[in-house]
């Protein structure tokens, strides 16, 4: 027999009374209160405690109940928030919801240390995660693990978690937070008598507590960042090479916590991005903002991690119906002197010339003793140059030694600007793995982009070790092939299409499929296969593994934060 659930308090009777409901009708309730094991954090602004302290209790040292015991990413607390104002009937305008959020996602937020390894999940990148055994059965049967790891409480409010999803997805008490009824297992003479949740929420407690050094040490030096002024982007798009250009970041009239921004990037091919857009930053670090396009992509959001000296940032800027589209972006404060950003090509050929696009800031009139590629690499040529981009012809030698080199210019090093190569000896696809939707009829369809990269052997001269060079991206010829699953598998002639010269994987269209045999869906599971011309005529090939599967019908509300 089943031991008796820890679930006797007024939340789960409030979610039983409201699941019994035909339909959530909000009406006041107040958020229970309990002895924690943690000190809570006060909430000092008079917004939260006016809009929140109806229902969250305040005590004499300023906490509210549940809020003072919690700690998030500002996704987790716009998703709180929304859910507040869905269920029980929470009223406030935009101007207060992102007062709220603001707030508490900066002074019951994470520290950087704490946000860094599950930016993944708030970036929408499709990684292979690392499950902690403890939570397997539980949390990651429906979630990524970074959800749950991107919250901080004590033992007390993570147990109140699992109520809560008890009350309102009452399934999981089947699926995830309990063990069903199991003969003994002689061989395991000691087994663990704790139910799954029980494990989880030991782990989780330990793991996660509200009060960390990681926090401890960064909650006093929190404050709003000086970012105004000219900032240098350089930004890679899967499948189009990288990006160069400018943003400026303008304070917003009547706003303490919001920029505007104005960016323009330009493609090694020469084609020119413009975006105009607004963000916000929390807690110091966390970049929050959405922007305008002039061309495709017509709007993309901003999600990034600033420095601890306020120099730099670092993230993703996303679009698409999943997020699957995104610029890997970087940015730094505009120096008074020269600066580096890259080159429009990552690898030559030793034995070849080539012309190259340098590109920067306040780059000087330059001659060709101003670059140096170091040994077996000669600049024989300046072509053009302005400010922002500088066009040299290079010459490698036949006998130059294969491996990355700095290029140092004007008094700066940008590291690793250049490989050189005596031939390609093997590509990858990348990504290594891809995850595609179909859609177009309810659910919007999930694209993959995919790209050859091409590497040469290293001082080994062995494939895939560590000391390969990386070369970057190639031309390829793009086509498709099955992956034996199933007797009579025919996911090629189903799945979609890959476009032969860009690497673009576009899904069919939802299902039954009165053409597929049993009238399935459409999904499937194919490889994708980049074939590139080798070195003597040898054709080299490389293939990533794709699953396309049904849309993502049920979508958790775990929404961008608007600024």
């Amino acid at each position: 027999m089943r031991r008796t659930r820890p679930l006797s308090d007024s939340l789960y009777l409030l979610t039983l009374l409201a699941l019994g409901a035909a339909t959530l009708v909000p009406f006041p309730v107040r958020a229970a209160t309990y002895p924690t094991s943690e000190p809570g954090i006060p909430v000092t602004d008079a917004v939260v405690k006016a809009k929140c302290g109806g229902c969250h209790q305040a005590d004499a040292a300023g906490n509210l109940s549940r809020i003072s015991w919690i700690r998030t990413t500002p996704e987790g607390w716009e998703e709180a928030l929304k859910r507040m104002v869905r269920l029980n009937g929470l009223t406030v305008t935009p101007e207060e919801a992102r007062h709220i959020v603001q707030y508490l996602a900066t002074y019951h937020g994470l520290a950087p240390e704490e946000a860094r390894p599950v930016s993944y999940f708030v970036e929408k990148r499709l990684v292979d995660e690392t499950v902690p055994a403890e939570l397997q059965p539980t949390c990651n049967t429906c979630h990524a693990v970074a959800q749950p790891m991107s919250w901080r409480r004590p033992k007390e409010e993570w147990t109140q978690l699992i109520k809560t999803h008890l009350g309102y997805f009452p399934v999981a008490e089947a699926t995830a937070f309990y063990r069903p009824p199991m003969p003994p297992d002689p061989s395991k003479p000691n087994p663990d008598k704790r139910e799954p949740w029980e494990i989880a929420v030991d782990y989780l407690s330990k793991t996660y507590p509200l009060h960390t050094p990681e926090w401890e040490a960064f909650r006093t030096s929190i404050r709003q960042p000086k970012l105004e002024g000219r900032w240098l982007v350089s930004a890679y798009k899967a499948g189009a090479g990288p990006y160069y250009g400018e943003m400026t970041i303008s304070s917003v009239p009547g706003s303490a916590d919001m920029v505007a921004t104005h960016t323009t990037l330009t493609a090694v091919s020469g084609s020119s991005l413009v975006f105009d857009g607004k963000a916000i930053v929390y807690a110091g670090y966390a970049w929050r903002g959405r922007s305008t396009g002039s061309a495709s992509p017509k709007e993309v959001r901003e999600v990034m991690m600033l420095s601890r000296d306020g120099q730099s940032a670092q993230g993703r800027w996303l679009w698409g119906g999943y997020q699957e589209f995104g610029f890997e972006v970087k940015m730094v404060r505009a120096p008074l002197g020269p600066a580096l950003q890259g080159l429009n090509t990552a690898s030559i050929r030793a034995g070849s010339e080539a012309t190259v696009d340098l590109y920067g800031a306040n780059l000087p009139a330059a001659k060709p003793t101003d670059l140096d590629f170091g040994a077996g690499v000669t600049v024989t040529q300046i072509v053009s140059s302005t400010p922002s981009r500088l066009t040299a012809r290079l010459k490698v030698d036949a006998s130059a030694q294969t491996g990355p080199r700095d290029l140092a210019a004007f008094g700066a090093v940008l590291p690793s600007a250049l490989a050189v190569y005596q031939h390609v000896d093997y590509i990858k696809v990348n990504p290594g793995w891809g995850l595609s939707r179909l859609g177009g009829t309810i659910g919007p369809k999930g694209f993959v982009q995919f790209e050859a990269v091409a590497y040469a052997n290293g001082p080994d001269n062995k494939p895939n070790t560590a000391d390969d060079v990386l070369l970057g991206p190639v031309p390829a010829k793009w086509s498709m092939k099955e992956f034996y699953a199933i007797y009579g598998d025919d996911d090629t002639k189903f799945v979609g299409n890959i476009d032969p010269s860009s690497g673009l994987f576009s899904p069919a269209g939802e299902g039954p499929d009165p053409e597929r045999k049993d009238m399935r869906n459409n999904y499937g599971d194919v490889w994708i296969v980049a074939t590139v011309d080798g070195p003597d005529g040898k054709a080299l090939t490389g293939q990533s593994y794709l699953v396309v599967t049904v849309p993502q019908y049920l979508r958790f509300d775990q929404p961008e934060v608007n600024p």
